[in-house]
């Protein structure tokens, strides 16, 4: 099996579907790689989902893939908005980083290059306050 076949294994809301090694652009005939968690991106955004599993904080999970970026939402409730959104985008890696976590309003916690160190923000203690 492929590191990408090996990946839908996963559950959550994207399914199966959300994870692909490659498609096609029928709509411009342009051959277009698919963005999707590679194996050590998606250990590492489920080791922080499982510890705040097991506090508690989060229930639910789902994994959408754009034409430009995937992204790992996180949930306190099936029924509700995300809490944080885990964005890759590779487009800005040379940039701002590949990598982003978004609040629950759309504000970015923190953006950069290196995983781990966005995925720290997570770790923090976070608290969304209510106006």
């Amino acid at each position: 099996m492929s590191e990408a076949e090996e990946i839908v294994r996963f559950g959550g809301r994207g399914g199966p579907s959300a994870f692909a090694a490659a498609s096609k652009d029928t709509g411009t005939g342009a051959d277009q790689a698919t963005i999707f968690f590679n194996r050590a991106e998606l250990n590492a955004i489920l080791r922080v989902y499982g510890r705040k599993v097991a506090e508690g904080e989060w229930r639910d999970y789902a994994i959408d893939q754009l034409r430009e970026s995937v992204v790992f939402s996180v949930f306190r409730r099936t029924s509700e908005m995300p809490l944080y959104r885990i964005v890759k985008q590779p487009k800005l890696a040379r940039k701002q980083g590949a990598y982003s976590v978004v609040a629950a309003g759309g504000l970015v916690l923190k953006r950069g290059h290196d995983l781990s160190q966005v995925l720290r923000t997570l770790d923090k203690g976070l608290k969304l306050v209510g106006a």
